[in-house]
């Protein structure tokens, strides 16, 4: 593969100037900040003198401005009095273009091989492909790998990537500050096959995640991004090479053990079938405070299963000079107008900007893009910018409450009580509209009944972007500051009231139960869910394939949901809607979604922690075991039984005895039903595990020798129809941590800043 370095900035190039010189010469070159420096880019110590290496990325400029660059430092490369100089250039050189550089140079230019031009860089680089990978902008900017990036983004079925054209994934490329984070990221992920980023708003988890993934896509792995672990579930092949994308796994979950009880259980088994298959990689992003919220609420996310790897991204892991780089991409690349840079520049805030307490690159996504800084006069930029980062929260307020109408903000809170990946335009039609009927009636508003297509044209571009028929946030920083504005008590029992679904009453209780609101406004909130009872007792469920409006969450979380609702309030109603959908479920229920969610609702009935036992506690949970024991006759997958016999195993004296015999027949079924059942198994992993669960599940259930012996003997049958077939995968090659500047004083900081004037 051949470059032309177009894409790289000017400090990404003088990187890779450093690593390819350092092979050529066989020395390491010290990292030295881009701009005026007299004539050091990098530099080697050794005891005959100093090696020093100067950049010039002038790939877009004739040959005279180069040779007029070099005659000027003349001066500074004489004063050095290096005991070797090297130039290395993007601009295309000719040997008569050398001879004529190597005369402006001077003496300290040992020979015209030391200058090095593109194709001497091409070169090195086939020569030594471990750089070309760890530079990843460079590889990830190339024609043939962005082609196949955007080819396996568009042909992903789940897609939750805002980019979607090679222009924008270029951009997104090119805006990135390379930093050690992604090389770990890479290592982790590539041992572990599962990988959670986590960490504060704002930081740059999603970028990560998004890069890492790229680096996969670029190396011919398919996409799956997935808005829950049932999509996960139903896409994996171990046939295929597959990078599996999950973006804040945890952010509509309530932290008990209540919410969690069936979520961090599938969760388990899902990363432990990506860990066990050669061919899956999952990489997951989440706020570090909500992982430890989830951590401290649940037995199984708080194994090390999950904890080790785990990969804290925080601004402890930005050095001074990565956001430094982070802040130059920006400018740079984001087009800030000319006067207002310059403004910037000659301000002498950029150290202050860097070091602030507050630095945050989504701050600093925000404050340098050209349409935000419309109001910003040049000469108020720099403050503007300083105020921001002093009150990052502000960034949206006065937007939100000055500038658009009161549609327009009914409009964003239905759309932030969807799910993380957005809405369909019909999804947030309907929640718009109950939403917007309630608050308007609440306020004294005069509703349109254009209100919700005047609403979405005025705040695309400015507040959320439309994809596919698919509406979002246009910032994840829109959402964060909603979730302060949001938090208020009343407002919250309002959005309740308004709530036209299971779907959106599930996200905004969720919300409301991390708000720690006091009993009485808790009860408050849950009693403005009493309209939707009846639409739960029979609505559709919103299944794999089932998205339409009018469908709605699984029967076991509306069982869930009524429940809670029934405990903060003590309404009867609540109590009587849950005993509905447990005798008549809407469709039935399903076995590997529902019965492990069943199983621990039934367990906190008999739990005085929960609820006070009485009568009717009673009939509900008799009538979720009558529910659980007919799912498990009629026949569950061996991993879905294995969910539900660890959790009947771990509470065992909690259930009746018909249902750990229910239990029983349906394993003992499924051991015996195996030399048929396992030729639907496709790969190694998956095999792995059938025998696992096999043993595992023999141990707890009373079969015969002979029978295991059967089920056994057929896996390994099986094992061997597939190794014939087994596609050989090879492992990616792991990006290398590039080198840090060791020192970025002020006046690094100013030599890379200056290079934009």
């Amino acid at each position: 593969m051949s470059y032309d370095f177009r894409s790289l900035l000017p400090a990404d190039f003088e990187d890779l100037a450093r690593d390819l010189a350092g092979k050529a010469f066989r020395c390491r070159f010290e990292a030295f900040g881009p701009g005026p420096d007299g004539g050091v880019d990098g530099r080697h110590a050794s005891a005959a003198g100093h090696f020093i290496l100067q950049a010039k990325h002038m790939v877009d400029s004739p040959f005279a401005s180069l040779k007029r660059t070099m005659k000027r430092e003349r001066a500074a490369i004489d004063s050095l009095a290096p005991h070797r100089y090297s130039l290395v250039t993007s601009r295309s050189l000719t040997p008569a273009n050398k001879a004529a550089l190597a005369k402006e140079i001077g003496p300290a230019l040992r020979e015209q091989a030391d200058i090095l031009g593109p194709g001497d860089l091409n070169q090195l680089l086939r020569k030594h492909p471990a750089i070309e990978r760890a530079h990843l902008k460079l590889w990830l900017s190339s024609t043939t790998v962005l082609e196949s990036v955007v080819d396996a983004i568009v042909h992903s079925a789940f897609h939750g990537f805002t980019a979607s054209t090679r222009q924008e994934i270029a951009a997104k490329v090119r805006v990135y500050a390379q930093n050690p984070s992604l090389a770990e990221a890479r290592k982790i992920l590539d041992q572990r096959h599962v990988l959670i980023v986590a960490g504060p708003p704002g930081v740059g988890k999603t970028t990560l995640a998004e890069i890492l993934a790229f680096a996969y896509l670029g190396e011919g792995w398919d996409l799956i991004a997935i808005r829950s672990l049932e999509d996960g579930f139903g896409r994996i092949d171990d046939a295929k090479r597959q990078i599996f994308f999950f973006d804040d796994f945890l952010g509509s979950i309530a932290f008990d053990q209540r919410s969690l009880a069936s979520t961090d259980s599938a969760l388990a088994t899902f990363m432990n079938r990506v860990r066990n298959s050669p061919n899956a990689r999952f990489v997951l992003t989440t706020r570090a405070y909500i992982l430890n919220e989830a951590k401290s609420a649940s037995e199984r996310l708080s194994d090390r299963r999950v904890g080790v790897s785990t990969y804290v991204l925080d601004l402890s892991s930005y050095t001074r000079a990565i956001r430094a780089r982070i802040l130059y991409n920006h400018l740079l690349v984001r087009n800030v107008p000319r006067k207002h840079l310059l403004a910037l520049l000659n301000s002498g805030k950029l150290a202050k900007i860097v070091d602030h307490k507050n630095y945050n690159p989504r701050v600093i996504e925000w404050m340098t893009d050209s349409t935000h800084l419309e109001d910003i006069s040049p000469g108020a930029y720099p403050n503007a910018f300083i105020a921001a980062l002093d009150n990052p929260k502000a960034l949206w307020d006065k937007a939100f409450r000055n500038h658009i109408s009161p549609a327009c903000r009914h409009l964003l809170i239905a759309l932030f009580f969807t799910p993380t990946f957005g809405a369909a335009i019909a999804e947030l039609q309907e929640a718009f509209g109950a939403l917007h009927d309630r608050l308007c009636q609440e306020l004294g508003i005069v509703r349109d009944p254009k209100d919700f297509e005047e609403s979405l044209k005025r705040l695309e571009s400015g507040f959320v972007e439309i994809r596919n028929g698919t509406v979002d946030f246009i910032n994840p920083s829109v959402r964060d500051y909603l979730s302060d504005y949001l938090s208020d008590g009343q407002l919250l029992v309002d959005l309740a009231q308004a709530a036209g679904s299971g779907l959106a009453a599930k996200q905004i209780w969720n919300f409301a139960q991390r708000q720690l609101l006091s009993p009485d406004r808790q009860s408050q909130v849950a009693i403005g869910f009493a309209h939707l009872a009846a639409r739960l007792e029979t609505a559709p469920q919103r299944g794999f394939r089932n998205k339409s409006p009018k469908s709605d969450i699984d029967n076991s979380d509306r069982i869930d949901l009524l429940l809670e609702w029934w405990a903060v309030s003590g309404e009867r109603l609540f109590y009587e809607s849950a005993l509905a959908i447990a005798r008549n479920p809407p469709q039935g229920f399903v076995g590997w979604r529902d019965a492990p969610k069943l199983l621990e609702i039934a367990r906190q009935l008999d739990d005085e922690g929960y609820f006070e036992i009485t009568a009717e506690t009673r009939l509900l949970k008799t009538k979720l075991e009558e529910a659980i024991i007919s799912l498990l006759e009629g026949g569950m997958a061996m991993d879905d039984l294995e969910r539900v016999s660890d959790l009947v195993e771990d509470r065992d004296t909690l259930y009746s005895p018909e249902v750990s015999e229910a239990l029983h027949e349906a394993v003992t079924a499924a051991i015996e039903n195996t030399p048929e059942t396992c030729s639907d198994l496709t790969s190694e992993s998956e095999l792995d595990d059938h025998v696992r669960s096999l043993r595992k599940l023999a141990q707890r259930t009373p079969v015969s020798a002979s029978i295991l012996t059967t089920a056994l003997t057929a896996v390994e049958d099986r094992r061997a129809e597939v190794a014939e077939d087994q596609t050989d995968s090879s492992e990616p090659e792991a990006l290398q941590a590039k080198p840090v500047v060791q020192a970025f004083d002020d006046n690094a900081l100013r030599d890379l800043f200056d290079s934009l004037r």
